[in-house]
């Protein structure tokens, strides 16, 4: 097949890349350049902001595809400018949204595609909606080739997957465990997550490429496996062969007190239990199964980024901010102890 990616170096693009390419499927990639160095072996590069839809439209002339996924879309201006360049030119159109857009909060844990879409805590999570109901619109009314898929957290070897870090990424999180140092748990950590390794949704996604079925659905791609955050957190603490010092802290209080926006990725994402229903992706696609358990995949996301000193970016103010709230909530506790022990 004929394939084009607007995007594919991602976490989640590239593995889906490597596998097509590996199976000898023809693949371009609309692509800025900016990171040439993850760029797969083989696939045709067609360099060029997407944005510029001049360039970008003289680039794919005369070229047809039997599926465009776009991966950097986040806002339905975007879609509206994909649709002008690919309509007519693929017999798919594959749009990545984002299972943080399903009701916050849940009416039910188990979360399947029938669960509303509705996140009144993350814009980022509206406008992943809105993107979804522009091009299902265009499936309805004018037959757009339209497959949407709903990623969860999803995670690579450069990718440590964490609720409560700062904007430099993970690795501090890390280092504190490394360092002995107190962790924040968002809640009482008993909250259930999903955690997929980008190698199990590659599989996913391959097999609805070229699914006449999925036109005009939605479908998720996540691991079965169901963690605790007590249970991820644990987890990294032993693939770094430390104990883990946990602090558990009410989510709306960090929403609160920290220096970034914690009220969408964590009070309209993480901090909610979410189990996913992957049936409908098993019934497109027969043969998928994810077999990347997180405490074997975690295990090889530390040993690469602790064997690449350029993965450890450093961030002091998270660093900071986290040994004040957790010496504000034990002199707290400590206080409110003494007080009423007293009594």
């Amino acid at each position: 097949m004929k394939i084009l990616f607007i995007g594919g170096t991602g976490t989640i693009s590239a593995a889906i890349s490597r596998l097509l390419l590996a199976e000898g499927q023809e693949l371009y990639l609309l692509n800025r350049g900016n990171r040439n160095e993850k760029l797969p072996k083989g696939a045709k590069i067609l360099q060029c902001d997407v944005n510029d839809e001049a360039k970008a439209a003289e680039l794919i002339r005369g070229l047809e595809f039997d599926c465009v996924a776009d991966f950097i879309a986040f806002v339905p201006g975007q879609l509206e400018r994909d649709y002008r360049l690919f309509k007519g030119k693929t017999r798919q159109f594959i749009f990545i949204s984002s299972a943080s857009a399903y009701q916050k909060p849940l009416n039910n844990y188990l979360v399947s595609e029938s669960t509303p879409l509705a996140n009144p805590f993350w814009q980022y999570s509206r406008d992943k909606i809105a993107c979804e109901e522009y091009l299902m619109k265009l499936y309805r009314e004018e037959g757009f080739p339209v497959t949407i898929v709903r990623p969860s957290y999803t995670y690579d070897e450069r990718k440590v997957p964490l609720a409560v870090h700062g904007e430099s990424g993970t690795w501090p999180v890390v280092k504190r465990i490394i360092d002995g140092k107190p962790v924040i748990i968002h809640g009482d950590g008993t909250a259930l997550w999903t955690m997929t390794h980008n190698s199990d949704f590659a599989k996913g996604f391959a097999g609805l490429i070229g699914n006449i079925h999925a036109i005009g659905e939605a479908v998720q791609i996540t691991s079965d496996e169901t963690l605790s955050w007590n249970q991820i957190y644990e987890a990294i603490a032993r693939a770094v062969n430390r104990p883990l010092k946990a602090v558990h802290i009410a989510s709306d209080f960090l929403a609160e007190t920290a220096p970034y926006d914690y009220y969408g990725g964590l009070l309209g994402d993480k901090a909610s239990s979410v189990v996913f229903d992957n049936s409908k992706l098993k019934r497109l696609v027969p043969d998928f199964v994810a077999v990347k358990r997180f405490d074997a995949g975690i295990k090889e996301t530390i040993n690469y980024i602790l064997a690449h000193p350029e993965e450890q970016t450093e961030d002091p103010k998270f660093d900071q901010w986290c040994d004040e709230v957790t010496a504000a909530v034990h002199a707290t506790a400590e206080k409110l102890k003494n007080k009423y022990n007293k009594q």
